[in-house]
């Protein structure tokens, strides 16, 4: 990604980024926001999904359950940017977040891609 983006990037609200969730202690609640990279439903979870979000400093690990899902499924299927509020839980070294409430934020995305746009625009009017 350019840098541009990285600089830019829409920040929400009392977000923690990927790089600072070793930080907040185990069962802390907090909330995290970040592209959607990965959506898995594997048929042997019981109907728990898992969502990897990325940010401008790595990835975090989302841990959805039936009854969350069931709640926000237009969010959990369609966002392509999403904050999810939620409790940390570490264990064996592999840090999640399990959803309690999850937003479809996507319209942000037009704030994130502004920047370069702009910068495309005039170094192609420069020339």
């Amino acid at each position: 990604m350019p840098e541009a983006v990285h600089t830019h990037w829409p920040k929400p609200p009392s977000a923690c980024c990927a790089s600072h969730l070793h930080q907040p202690p185990a069962h802390a609640r907090l909330c995290v926001a970040g592209l959607v990279i990965l959506r898995q439903r594997p048929g042997t979870a019981k109907g728990v999904i898992f969502i990897t979000l990325e940010d401008e400093t790595g990835t975090v690990n989302i841990v959805v359950w039936r009854k969350i899902f069931e709640r926000y499924r237009r969010a959990v299927i369609s966002a392509r940017l999403m904050r999810v509020t939620g409790r940390l839980q570490r264990a064996d070294g592999v840090t999640h977040v399990i959803a309690e409430k999850i937003e479809d934020i996507s319209p942000l995305l037009d704030q994130l891609l502004a920047p370069v746009e702009k910068k495309i625009g005039n170094s192609v009017a420069g020339t």
